[in-house]
């Protein structure tokens, strides 16, 4: 079996998604996440179980796997947490190094949540800039 590696029209690459997706957001350093989670904003942690076991965990982040993010947010889905107050509720999405969760945010703005953003440099920045993990 041979692989086609011609481009269908239209298809773009992970690169160009990666970046129409981070011109969406207005990214925030680890720092600037810690504070806006001290102002009351929602961390949440869309890494698997195994990768936060192996990396560690931010005390006090939601864990919110990224296979249900949408659902678990959305304010118009049954399976809504009930931290999915509304569409002004504002969620700091973090992974390892900040590439998926930058994705998952811009999901979620697409949701209608318009304060949704991520952390650059992701799990792996929040750590080197010796916030608090576990």
């Amino acid at each position: 079996m041979t692989l086609s590696l011609d481009r269908p029209t239209g298809a773009r690459s992970i690169d160009e998604l990666l970046a129409e997706a981070r011109s969406r957001l207005v990214r925030l350093s680890p720092a600037q996440a810690a504070a806006r989670v001290a102002r009351g904003a929602l961390l949440v942690d869309i890494r698997p179980a195994a990768q936060r076991a192996l990396e560690g965990e931010v005390p006090g982040s939601l864990i919110v796997e990224r296979n249900v993010l949408e659902w678990r947010f959305d304010p118009a889905s049954a399976a809504r947490l009930p931290q999915a107050t509304g569409y002004d509720v504002e969620v700091i999405v973090l992974c390892s190094e900040g590439y998926t969760s930058s994705l998952a945010a811009d999901a979620l703005r697409s949701l209608g949540l318009t304060q949704a953003t991520d952390v650059v440099g992701g799990f792996v920045a929040w750590q080197a800039a010796g916030l608090p993990t576990r």
